[in-house]
């Protein structure tokens, strides 16, 4: 009984704590006359993130960087098809056109810089590698947003929250998406192994998508606000965010020989990605089909890996 107990209260953390945390987010964005897609490229990315970090850096510490990897591919993958194409489902969505000429290719390009890590080694000089490009991918993020707050200085300020009530929110918010997803993968795991199901499969579905929850939950709660850009920054930001600094961090601390599953995983989520930009370009925005489209798609990819 106290399984499904937290299984629910997880849910109902990562509702409430999503809502405080786009909330606070997007204000932090006003106050600070920033476009939101930079605050979901950066802030809400990473406290999204903070579950796959935790898992993957947990992973390398005990020598077991192949979760790690799994993890982080998993997971880029579920935030692109159904996170993604959850919010375009419920209402179609426009794509901020910076979005679409930067940093969604280049979370294409570090897709294809871990294929080639995968493919050669992967060791501590190619995890530095990724942090080094994460840092100058940060360092980019702070100088577009010091120059749109210098061209938007005269802009009258909106209604918005206080500073100190902001980021209370965000800080709040963000604990309460770590801990629900905690409290939902720990639940939903006990719940499958009690009705006999393998290690293997919850991990390939329970644990890949209750890490991924956080981003699920932020991003259809910003979409249905109207912060079209914070859904969108959020998913584009955390899957460059896990490979450059998750996978960065994770095999800096153990080297890792890659299995040959995850290479196809790899390849899939370079294919996806480039399918989800050519959406994306042609109309300047993700349709309703399109969305549900990438969710059947999704559906195929996960009987495909219970399957293998």
């Amino acid at each position: 009984m106290l399984t499904y107990i937290l299984l629910i209260l997880g849910f109902i953390l990562l509702i409430k704590g999503a809502d405080l945390f786009v909330d606070g987010s997007s204000s932090i964005a006003r106050l600070l006359r920033i476009p939101a897609a930079v605050i979901g490229l950066t802030i809400v990315a990473f406290g999204t993130s903070a579950p796959e970090l935790s898992v993957s850096c947990s992973a390398a510490l005990a020598g077991q960087n192949e979760i790690a990897i799994s993890n982080v591919l998993g997971s880029n993958i579920f935030n692109l098809m159904v996170v993604t194409g959850a919010c375009a489902a419920i209402s179609a969505i426009p794509v901020n056109e910076g979005i679409l000429k930067r940093e969604f290719p280049f979370s294409i390009v570090a897709a294809a810089l871990l294929l080639i890590f995968s493919l050669f080694g992967f060791g501590r000089l190619e995890g530095l590698t990724l942090l080094v490009l994460f840092v100058l991918f940060v360092a980019i993020q702070v100088r577009d947003a010091l120059k749109s707050r210098s061209e938007n200085a005269e802009d009258p300020m909106e209604e918005v929250l206080s500073p100190l009530k902001s980021i209370v929110f965000v800080v709040i918010g963000c604990i309460m998406i770590i801990y629900g997803g905690n409290f939902v993968v720990d639940s939903a795991s006990e719940i499958a192994a009690n009705f006999g199901l393998s290690e293997t499969l919850i991990g390939l579905t329970v644990v890949a998508f209750g890490t991924s929850l956080p981003e699920l939950v932020t991003s259809i709660v910003a979409s249905r606000k109207g912060e079209n850009d914070l859904a969108i920054g959020n998913v584009v930001g955390s899957n460059i965010f896990n490979i450059l600094m998750i996978l960065g961090i994770s095999t800096s601390i153990h080297p890792v020989a890659l299995q040959p599953s995850a290479v196809y995983d790899c390849i899939i989520l370079m294919i996806f990605s480039i399918l989800v930009l050519f959406f994306c370009w042609s109309k300047k925005r993700l349709a309703r089909g399109e969305g549900i489209f990438m969710i059947i798609l999704y559906a195929i990819y996960t009987v495909y890996i219970i399957m293998r």
